[in-house]
């Protein structure tokens, strides 16, 4: 399965679990830690920690478990690495705190819509 497949999956497992704001960088150009970062979030640490066991499942039944998950007890910003797509699911506090859209401006935005 390519990593727009992997997206388009985690995008729609997002969305079940009504994550706020979701974004996606393509950090391929810009980085060999991964091609995409997925950057979503949650109003609280039920729906954080929803949104993060409906990403694992969808992406694991399609044959991609995540390779580490960090910050999932917390839920202020939970960690999936998948490869080549790594998610992050923060709550309001800590995505602006952090504001990864702006530390990895030099990769390109995309509409998760682009990929299909």
């Amino acid at each position: 399965m390519e990593a727009k497949e992997l997206v388009t999956l985690a995008v729609a497992a997002m969305q079940d679990k009504k994550a706020e704001e979701i974004r996606l960088i393509d950090i391929s150009e810009v980085s060999v830690v991964a091609d995409y970062f997925l950057i979503a979030g949650g109003s609280n640490r039920s729906q954080i920690q929803a949104i993060c066991d409906n990403v694992e499942e969808k992406l694991g039944r399609a044959g991609h478990p995540a390779r580490q998950i960090e910050g999932y007890d917390t839920a202020n910003w939970i960690l999936m690495d998948f490869g080549d797509l790594i998610v992050h699911i923060f709550d309001k506090e800590n995505r602006l705190l952090y504001d990864l859209e702006r530390l990895w401006r030099d990769g390109k935005e995309l509409d998760a819509a682009d990929l299909s």
